[in-house]
């Protein structure tokens, strides 16, 4: 039985942010960002390897706050904390809520499980943290582009992490969140399942063989079998049902298929169709908008936001 938690708000990161990432074979040019505000706490360690480290950006409020972690994209093989969009921080932190952007490990370094859980272990980390950063731990919410993407509605819909035996209290935290967006994610990463959905094109794109360890598809194709579970766990549609948090997926307008490059496959726009159709099916609340160029700072995700932002 999955835990429920209060519904909060999440905001969008930019299709430009996924695709500028390494990982991603889509080339989008794009006015650079201007430099984000100095963290409240930079380089917060979380975990053990170097790249588990998060910026905390702390709202401020006599009360405490709820939060917004950004994952970033980069297909788990690329891309930075440091990509998190100066306007997504600014608007959160106008309206009370705190943000926390995060590194985890790429897959080269170490195989899935580790940039998924690496991201669960943030979150647990965070919520440890409540009383010193003065933060809601029901109020969690989590945002990203692409494989970003991908590992926020996975931990939007998968089962609890948290251990509540462990002898490590962060371990006992919880890693469900309240609500999630996506922008052009991978809704599962399974080769049987992505290329009837959008065709041969998504397998020229690294993402999903190299998470499993391998070198490349016709690898990942022969060890199949084997990996088939790994796949399994870390689609994040197998995962959906009654009771999970609200989200918001953001995705271009449809394009035929299949598709014609490995770029329009992996965030082709039948990747969030899947998913709100098996949202659906759970009475689950699944959001789906398509656009031709997609934009955080859209009425729609504006009110998305609000609505949850003010739930009691």
């Amino acid at each position: 039985m999955k835990t429920s938690l209060a519904l909060l708000p999440a905001i969008l990161v930019t299709a430009t942010t996924f695709a500028a990432n390494p990982g991603s074979t889509n080339k989008v040019s794009a006015p650079a960002a201007p430099p984000l505000p100095a963290p409240t706490f930079a380089n917060v360690k979380y975990g053990e390897h170097a790249r588990n480290v998060l910026d905390f950006w702390q709202a401020k409020s006599e009360k405490p706050t709820p939060l917004l972690v950004f994952i970033h994209g980069g297909g788990w093989r690329g891309g930075d904390k440091s990509t998190l969009p100066p306007k997504t921080l600014q608007f959160m932190r106008d309206n009370g809520v705190s943000v926390a952007s995060i590194n985890y490990r790429y897959s080269q370094i170490a195989k899935l499980p580790a940039p998924v859980h690496d991201a669960a272990h943030a979150v647990q980390f965070i919520r440890s943290k409540a009383k010193e950063w003065n933060l809601r731990k029901d109020r969690i919410a989590a945002t990203g582009g692409s494989a970003g993407a991908c590992t926020t509605l996975w931990l939007c819909y998968h089962d609890d992490l948290a251990d509540p035996k462990s002898e490590n209290p962060v371990a006992r935290e919880s890693t469900r969140l309240c609500a999630g967006v996506g922008v052009a994610g991978q809704t599962s990463i399974d080769p049987e399942v992505v290329v009837p959905w959008v065709g041969d094109q998504i397998m020229n794109h690294g993402m999903f063989w190299a998470a499993a360890g391998c070198t490349n598809r016709t690898e990942a194709k022969l060890r199949y079998k084997e990996l088939e579970p790994l796949f399994h766990e870390f689609s994040p549609i197998n995962h959906v049902s009654t009771g999970d948090p609200p989200v918001l997926l953001l995705y271009s307008t449809p394009t035929p298929l299949p598709a014609p490059d490995p770029g329009t496959a992996i965030h082709h726009s039948m990747l969030g169709q899947k998913l709100k159709d098996a949202a659906d099916k759970a009475d689950v609340e699944c959001i789906l908008i398509h656009s031709g160029k997609p934009d955080q700072d859209s009425d729609s995700v504006h009110e998305f936001l609000l609505k949850h932002l003010t739930q009691p």
